[in-house]
């Protein structure tokens, strides 16, 4: 029996103010760790459409994605279990809105911390990813695409989406 792959597809917030960078440290099963506001994409949801979303829950500032900063592919493998996942992440940057106070962290979530740059390489030993430096280094370096390059058909958003007669959708 054939089994396809399939890599998990994740969103980030690259979120700029200032100088600083918005990152948020959570717990995982490595630790404590530092990641951009990011999640896996949700079924029916745009890719910043699930950015906006992951933005909101893990910082509690609403997040409008203007441009894709860059499309990444990543590996992790988990020591502890022998877990192999890859990434498909897509990370945007956009406007932050003020903060919602009555809305409360994603659980795992610890808080959330505006760093420079400087301050995101001093710690790269704690990020979730290798992927947190490198997409505020392809947003340092201004790599901006629109948002427009990527489509999101209108089925993804149909409850119950046709399906063609043996033409899978792409």
């Amino acid at each position: 029996m054939d089994t396809r792959w399939k890599p998990n597809v994740t969103v980030a917030a690259i979120i700029e103010k200032n100088g600083r960078y918005l990152l948020i440290e959570e717990h995982t099963q490595e630790g404590l760790r530092l990641n951009n506001p990011a999640g896996h994409l949700d079924e029916g949801e745009s890719p910043a459409d699930g950015c906006a979303r992951e933005a909101l829950e893990e910082t509690a500032h609403p997040f409008n994605p203007t441009a894709l900063v860059g499309i990444y592919l990543s590996r992790f493998q988990r020591a502890a279990t022998g877990e192999d996942i890859t990434y498909v992440r897509m990370a945007f940057c956009g406007d932050i809105g003020d903060l919602q106070p009555h809305l409360s962290l994603d659980e795992g979530i610890v808080r959330t911390l505006w760093m420079t740059p400087e301050e995101v390489r001093a710690s790269a030993d704690r990020h979730r990813s290798p992927l947190v430096l490198r997409c505020i280094e392809d947003h340092l370096a201004g790599q901006r695409f629109p948002l427009s390059v990527i489509y999101t058909d209108v089925a993804v958003k149909l409850p119950n989406a046709p399906k063609s007669e043996g033409i899978p959708r792409q």
